[in-house]
C-alpha cells in the first residue's frame, strides 16, 4: 500500500504557515519531498519526523541542540540513502534517532572536526591525489578516533532534459551562450568535483552561464531542469531518475559516513554502525538506480581500534 502524501498546499494549510515557507523548507533540505511529473509531493512519515522534531537544522541551530542518548546528529551532503536509513530507523523502532543537516561535505566534515556532530557524509574528491574522501579526513584527524565507513559508490554526471534537446554530452558545452546551468552550493561534493574538472579542462567558471546560481540538494538542482528553468545541472543519477531527466555519466564517487567516537556517542555509533552492518537495509536498496552497493557498510579507515 502506498504511503499517503501531501502537496506543499496541504502541507502549508497543516502547520499554518505560507506557501513559499514550505517551498523554502524543501529548499534548505530542513523537509524532504520529491516530484510526480511536476507537482511536489511530501510522505506522511517525513511530515510525521518534522513535528517530532527531527528535522535537519542549520549548523547554529545544530550545535546548541542538547545531546541525549541514542541520539546522533548528522551533518554533511545530502543523499536519498541516508534519507531511507532514517525512515528504515523509524519504521524498525531501533530505539536510535539521527538528525541530519544537509550543509554540503566539506562543511559537514568541518562541524565533526569541531565536534558539532557526531557523523559526517561526505564525498569529497582530492583535487591533487584524485582519491576520494580519505585524504582530506586523514589531514583533519590525527588524534582523534574515527572510524570510515562506505555507504555507495555513485554514478555522478551531467543532468538534462528528456532527450537531451540542447546537445549537451561534455562540460565544453555547459560554456556555450545557449546553455543555462545550475550549480551545487560552496562546499558540496559535487561542487568540489565540478571545479576539479573545470579546472581540468581549463574552463573558465565566468563562461558558464548560471554558474553562480546555487542549490543545496540534489532533488532541488534536478527540480531546475524539470521546471524548465536551467538546461543542465550536476548531480546523481538518483536523482536524474527521480524526475525522468537525461543523464550523462561522468565519474563514480565514493560516499561514506565518518565516525567520530567519543564517551557520550559510543553506545549510538555502535548501534548506528551495526543497523548498516548487520541488519537487511542493504537488501532495501540494492535496487537503486546509480548506485553500486557492493562495498556497503565496509570499513576504509578506522583510528579507534588502535587508540581505544
Amino acid at each position: 500500500m502506498l504511503e499517503k502524501t501531501y502537496t506543499p498546499d496541504e502541507v502549508a494549510k497543516m502547520f499554518k504557515i505560507a506557501k513559499n515557507t514550505v517551498y523554502e523548507l524543501i529548499k534548505r533540505g530542513e523537509l524532504l519531498a520529491f516530484k510526480v511529473g511536476n507537482k511536489m509531493r511530501i510522505e506522511k512519515s517525513e511530515i510525521d519526523r518534522f513535528i517530532d522534531g527531527r528535522k535537519p537544522t542549520d549548523s547554529s541551530r545544530l550545535m546548541s541542540v542538547p545531546y541525549q542518548e541514542e541520539q546522533l546528529r548528522l551533518a554533511g551532503s545530502h543523499d536519498f540513502l541516508i534519507e531511507q536509513l532514517i525512515k528504515y530507523m523509524t519504521r524498525q523502532s531501533s530505539g536510535l534517532s539521527v538528525q541530519p543537516t544537509f550543509i554540503g561535505s566539506l562543511e559537514g566534515l568541518m562541524m565533526l572536526y569541531r565536534g558539532n556532530c557526531d557523523v559526517a557524509a561526505i564525498h569529497l574528491l582530492d583535487p591533487s591525489t584524485k582519491e576520494y574522501n580519505l585524504p582530506i579526513i586523514k589531514q583533519l584527524f590525527t588524534h582523534e578516533k574515527i572510524t570510515v565507513l562506505r555507504l555507495a559508490v555513485r554514478e555522478q554526471g551531467i543532468i538534462t532534459a528528456q532527450k537531451n534537446p540542447k546537445e549537451i554530452y561534455s562540460f565544453k558545452d555547459l560554456a556555450r551562450k545557449d546553455v543555462r546551468f545550475v550549480n551545487r552550493q560552496k562546499g558540496s561534493g559535487t561542487r568540489f568535483l565540478l571545479d576539479t574538472i573545470l579546472a581540468d579542462e581549463k574552463i573558465a567558471p565566468s563562461d558558464i552561464r548560471g554558474y553562480e546560481n546555487e542549490e543545496w540538494n540534489h532533488l532541488s538542482t534536478a527540480a531546475y531542469i524539470s521546471n524548465g528553468e536551467a538546461d543542465a545541472a550536476v548531480g546523481i543519477r538518483s536523482a536524474a531518475s527521480k524526475l525522468d531527466l537525461n543523464f550523462i555519466p561522468i565519474a563514480k564517487e565514493k560516499f561514506d559516513l565518518v565516525f567520530r567516537w567519543t564517551p557520550q556517542n559510543e553506545k549510538a555509533l555502535q548501534l548506528l554502525m551495526d543497523i548498516i552492518q548487520l541488519t537487511d537495509f542493504k537488501e532495501s536498496i540494492g535496487q537503486s538506480g546509480g548506485y553500486d552497493v557492493n562495498e556497503f557498510g565496509l570499513i576504509t579507515y578506522n583510528t579507534k581500534a588502535w587508540r581505544n
